[in-house]
């Protein structure tokens, strides 16, 4: 700033060279460091359009993976069991692919026992001390059958407890009772809910304290107060395709492969009908987006490895991305499938054209979900393997940022560049205005002398004018 104003002072006063030194600085240094800049906006520029590449194709294969994720997860994709009753049970996939049709026939649901105790008049105060014994096995009238694989539970009552505490002491001893006070129109009553299941049935023994006694009241056997047993333990009753079967809970897993039940009511002598839907109609419409979505991915693909035109035409992650999609088709998918079920995405009729775009080749497709249906659904999971596991794992290759050959090793190499470019452009600009202030000031003193020069030029010239005047 102080030789710009040292110029133009200059320049004012008529004693420099006439000369626009400042401009002239400016041109120099911006000359000096032009080709510089023009590279390093250049190659800016380029990596500008790298990066936006690389994260369209990034974006692509990670929103394609979860999108058949999330269409897997839906459940249609595979073989699923449909019931004619609903009103009997519901019932959903296994960890396994099912198949088959099935009658269910039940005829009662488990249920838990529950038990009130007596009225108690104070349920704010004292209820009395001691330790109450819970027992575990099954109840047939008025007899208890003790467990003795199932341990007893001693819960302690501290002197002073409440109808409250006690609750709170049983459901803190883990003994799978739950307990609670409920306010009747007789008053307040200590509530005991077991499991469900015919052995899970328990009774109640009391120790009192000696001369804080009341935990007798809360003790309970089926032939001492058979009407405070409200509910009673029982296993749930059902006959699977005729075969009677029973169960400690309402739900049971894979009760035949692939079949989960979870029952809801009971139809004694009209079986209801279980089969597992055909999802061709699903899958041959899933296939198709798949496809479609492929293709996508791989015309973007072939745009941006263009050896002329495309940004990423040198770009491993991309290369590498690229050769995956062409092996896709190919890949055994299902390595553990039983012989003569799909084992690849060719097997469901994904086919490569030369130009690296997909087809669906739905001869064979129909072909294969005819002859192994349980197959082409055992590849329409959220499992290990599968198509979604495919698509998945190429997604989470192509995007490891830690991986100097996948893609999102690509953006970790071009978003460092792009910093590096930034920095170097900063200290171009900090060395062009440095060389300027540079030039700006050995022009303003160079500017001084030539005035000074052309000012003693002027007296002289105007001295010997002078002395010709007076000759004359």
């Amino acid at each position: 700033m102080a030789t710009s104003v040292t110029s133009s002072i200059v320049q004012t006063l008529g004693g420099g060279s006439g000369i626009d030194m400042s401009a002239l600085a400016e041109g120099l240094a911006s000359a000096q460091f032009a080709a510089r800049i023009d590279r390093n906006t250049a190659k800016s520029e380029q990596v500008d359009r790298q990066i936006t590449a690389a994260s369209t194709i990034k974006n692509q294969i990670m929103q394609l993976a979860s999108g058949v994720g999330e269409r897997v997860r839906t459940g249609d994709l595979s073989s699923q069991p449909v019931i004619a009753n609903a009103s009997v049970a519901t019932v959903s996939r296994g960890i396994v692919t099912g198949s088959g049709s099935y009658t269910l026939e039940v005829s009662s649901l488990a249920a838990a026992q529950v038990l009130s105790s007596p009225p108690i008049a104070a349920p704010t105060g004292p209820v009395g001390s001691g330790s109450l014994t819970l027992r575990f096995g099954t109840i047939a009238g008025t007899a208890f059958s003790e467990d003795p694989a199932h341990a007893a539970v001693n819960v302690t009552i501290p002197s002073g407890a409440t109808l409250a505490d006690v609750a709170g002491a049983i459901n803190a001893s883990g003994a799978g009772v739950s307990a609670y006070v409920l306010n009747g129109s007789d008053g307040a009553h200590l509530m005991l809910k077991g499991l469900s299941g015919e052995s899970n049935a328990f009774v109640l023994e009391a120790a009192e304290t000696p001369g804080e006694e009341g935990l007798a009241a809360l003790a309970w056997t089926p032939a001492a107060a058979p009407t405070r047993r409200l509910a009673n333990a029982a296993s749930a009753a059902f006959k699977l395709d005729g075969l009677e079967m029973t169960n400690a809970t309402n739900s049971i897993a894979d009760v035949v492969p692939g079949l989960n039940l979870a029952l809801t009511g009971t139809n004694p002598g009209a079986p209801t009908t279980i089969r597992f839907a055909d999802p061709g109609s699903a899958v041959t419409t899933f296939l198709n987006d798949l496809t479609s979505a492929l293709n996508e991915l791989a015309s973007e693909l072939g745009k941006d490895i263009n050896p002329q035109s495309g940004d990423l035409a040198r770009d491993p992650g991309t290369r590498a991305l690229r050769r995956a999609l062409t092996q896709l088709a190919g890949s055994i998918v299902m390595p553990g499938a039983a012989p003569g079920a799909p084992r690849t995405m060719a097997d469901l009729g994904l086919a490569t054209n030369r130009d690296g775009t997909f087809r669906l080749d739905t001869a064979r497709l129909a072909a294969t979900i005819k002859a192994s249906p349980a197959g082409v659904s055992a590849m329409m999971t959220n499992g290990i393997f599968g198509v979604y596991a495919t698509i998945d794992k190429l997604s989470r290759s192509a995007s490891a940022i830690s991986d100097p050959g996948a893609l999102g090793g690509s953006l970790t190499r071009l978003n460092a560049q792009k910093l590096n470019l930034a920095s170097e452009k900063t200290e171009l600009a900090d060395a062009q205005e440095k060389l300027r202030a540079q030039f700006v000031s050995r022009f303003a003193a160079t500017d001084s002398r030539v005035g000074a020069s052309r000012a003693t030029l002027s007296f002289l010239q105007n001295q010997v004018a002078a002395w010709n005047k007076s000759t004359n």
